[in-house]
């Protein structure tokens, strides 16, 4: 997929991922009750599933051009805490944005 940046990730894991991924959420949505219809969920998982890999795929030429294998200790044999949160900081605003089109909001939410 990006073997200067990540040689282990492949285009058949990223496709698989996302294959997976995608009809999960759309079978959720099946079961549970869902403001959006299984056609928007769809769009979204794969919308996430891009900018999840896309942020793996940042967090891992962060790492490769910093000259480090793991971004910390703190999961030994996970390869640090951003390893693990690198598709969720990617995605936590673009789920933010995606809420806000679809609910009308035109202004942020203060809790």
């Amino acid at each position: 997929m990006a073997p200067a940046i990540s040689p282990g990730k492949t285009w058949e894991g990223a496709i698989g991922g996302t294959v997976a991924g995608v009809l999960f959420s759309v079978l959720v949505v099946s079961w549970l009750p869902a403001p959006l219809s299984r056609m928007a969920i769809f769009w979204i998982a794969l919308l996430l599933s891009m900018t999840g890999q896309l942020g793996d795929l940042v967090e891992s030429g962060f790492k490769r051009q910093a000259g480090v294998k793991d971004s910390g200790h703190l999961l030994p044999g996970h390869g640090g805490v951003l390893d693990k949160m690198d598709s969720l900081i990617f995605n936590a605003p673009v789920l933010y944005g995606v809420l806000i089109f679809y609910e009308g909001l035109s202004s942020p939410v203060i809790v």
